[in-house]
């Protein structure tokens, strides 16, 4: 029995000039979406996938791959372009429009520290409709901004290569416990406060299982009380590696004598300002987001049987988090930040 075969699709070859163009607009941020995606399109079908493939690979239909690359076959790369539509011409060209862009992201106004829709539509001439618009298209959000405090630790590589390094190559034979105190605001719906309380808490990196205790303050008895709570559950013959901040609690000299007397103990102080390396302090966002953002307390009492209850229930099916990133990915992170800080620094001045 003979069966017809489908269409015969024309294969798609690029020239260099061509695929460097193409390759040059999917990686510029400052492009359209639809233009990046169509770039894509056509540089998959040019490795010789076939387009229900690219399809499934880019996340769009069918029809699309093929519709854009028969466009592409006729008339190359001006074929990705979108067509003249019916209905009122273009009062902005392409080039006004990338000057809004260039200006919302190389300047900021006189009187402000970034430009807002309507200043920028002062500025321009442009409607803030429109200004709206092409922000949108290029997702802007000018009044946003990000922080992170930079540590200024003289040991902050060897300290961030240190506890990095016991996340992810733990010791044979003992216990990596990140540790530090938390103190959880009393509240009820209408923000109004019943006291505090210090939640002391340590987690077990390879298990994930929490110790914790409350405490009415932050002394340096309370922290020797706490490590005495983890020596009795630290197995014989284990090595326990702690890792914490350098609080001026933690470094008492009771601490340090305590410290002394047991010389399987190991202290790994995180760098200034860098409490993120703290591996306990996921648990503790796990700890907010579930028990105290929402909820209602209203005595100190009442918080803290809810603080044991969520560490009871969480230690009956206790799941490690994984540190997902290398220190010299850390570190190239950080370097990253600083550059790019310091460029708009200079471009400020």
């Amino acid at each position: 029995m003979h069966l017809r075969g489908g269409r015969p699709i024309a294969p798609l070859v690029l020239s260099a000039q061509e695929r460097a163009y193409l390759e040059q607009q999917v990686r510029r941020h400052r492009v359209a979406r639809s233009m990046s995606e169509r770039c894509r399109v056509i540089l998959r079908c040019a490795d010789g996938l076939p387009s229900k493939s690219v399809a499934a690979e880019l996340g769009v239909h069918e029809h699309t791959v093929g519709k854009w690359r028969r466009r592409f076959l006729r008339d190359r790369c001006d074929g990705l372009l979108d067509e003249a539509r019916p209905g009122r011409p273009r009062t902005i060209d392409d080039d006004q429009v990338a000057a809004v862009i260039e200006r919302t992201l190389r300047t900021t106004p006189a009187d402000a520290t970034h430009w807002s829709i309507r200043s920028m539509a002062a500025e321009t001439g442009f409607s803030h409709t429109t200004i709206r618009r092409m922000w949108a298209a290029f997702g802007l959000q000018p009044h946003r901004s990000q922080t992170f405090k930079l540590s200024n630790d003289p040991l902050f590589v060897d300290k961030v290569r240190d506890i990095v390094g016991l996340y992810l190559s733990p010791p044979n034979r003992a216990l990596v416990l990140p540790m530090m105190p938390g103190v959880p605001e009393r509240r009820t719906h209408n923000y109004v406060r019943h006291g505090t309380t210090s939640l002391f808490a340590a987690l077990d990196v390879a298990s994930g299982f929490v110790i914790g205790k409350c405490y009415k303050r932050h002394r340096t008895a309370e922290f020797l009380n706490f490590l005495k709570e983890i020596d009795a559950h630290v197995p014989e013959g284990l090595d326990v590696h702690i890792v914490m901040d350098n609080y001026a609690t933690h470094k008492t000299p009771r601490i340090k004598a305590w410290l002394a007397r047991r010389p399987h103990y190991y202290i790994h102080f995180t760098p200034t300002s860098a409490s993120w390396i703290n591996q306990v302090e996921r648990w503790f966002a796990e700890l907010t987001r579930k028990r105290l953002r929402r909820g209602v307390h209203t005595s100190v009492r009442q918080l803290e049987s809810d603080i044991r209850s969520f560490i009871d229930r969480h230690n009956e099916n206790p799941k490690p988090f994984k540190w997902a990133k290398s220190a010299d990915q850390i570190l190239a992170s950080v370097k990253r930040f600083c550059q790019k800080t310091q460029q708009t620094l200079c471009g400020e001045l």
